[in-house]
């Protein structure tokens, strides 16, 4: 294929349930593997197990950044709401990364803890933020996993309507991600991260940073660029 003529054919979002290792595994028995000039990978740990090409997340992240841009000005921050990690990428005036900001180990910013909470009140991702958009935020705290769900359990208890603990939830989400930034420049934000896809925290963060943009391919931001990678360099044979 031709490096310059970089169009995505399709993509795709599968929640692993945990289980990285399994969900690939099914995923290639589904397709025809002959059938792919090239792979490359991204992640964090589950990367390193596989006999493939692989770089950064943050690789990942500004080498689609960087495509996505074209001529355009970068913006001072990019806010990854993944399923594991929320982090904040200090962009450069050249679209690059100059350094990442991430929180502590806690789980009860991320979007897999989101999850949870949100099944437990019958909830899935869609419902959950038309239910967040109508509600009042709960107090929930936000700095350790337990006490986190403990307040989403203690609220249900006493009768609290469901919207004002799934906003709640969505608006401790965004603080986490406000004590990231603290006092970065933020005129021009970009969010990325299968946390895009609910509505109810995009909607906090667009409130909080006014001139937010959910780039092209926000959800599978770092597979974009791992694709657009390995359309550029070599990579292991298959």
């Amino acid at each position: 294929s031709d490096p310059e003529i970089q169009i995505v054919v399709a993509h795709e979002r599968i929640n692993h349930n945990g289980n990285p290792a399994k969900t690939f595994l099914q995923y290639l028995s589904k397709i025809n593997v002959f059938d792919i000039d090239r792979i490359a990978v991204t992640g964090r740990h589950f990367k390193n197990s596989l006999n493939l090409s692989s770089i950064s997340e943050s690789e990942a992240v500004e080498y689609a950044l960087l495509e996505v841009l074209k001529n355009d000005s970068p913006p001072d921050v990019v806010i990854s709401c993944g399923g594991e990690t929320q982090l904040v990428y200090k962009i450069g005036q050249n679209g690059c990364i100059e350094s990442v900001l991430s929180g502590n180990k806690c789980a009860s910013g991320t979007g897999e803890f989101f999850l949870q909470q949100i099944r437990r009140l019958g909830l899935n991702v869609t419902e959950a933020a038309k239910k967040a958009a109508k509600g009042k935020p709960y107090q929930i705290a936000g700095r350790c996993s337990v006490f986190c769900k403990s307040d989403c359990t203690h609220a249900l208890n006493k009768g609290e309507p469901v919207e004002n603990i799934v906003s709640g939830l969505c608006s401790m989400m965004a603080d986490k991600i406000d004590s990231l930034i603290k006092d970065l420049p933020c005129k021009k934000v970009f969010v990325i991260g299968g946390g895009v896809l609910n509505t109810g925290l995009v909607s906090i963060i667009k409130k909080r940073y006014k001139k937010t943009i959910i780039p092209e391919y926000a959800s599978v931001f770092e597979a974009y660029g791992t694709a657009l990678w390995s359309l550029k360099n070599p990579c292991l044979e298959i």
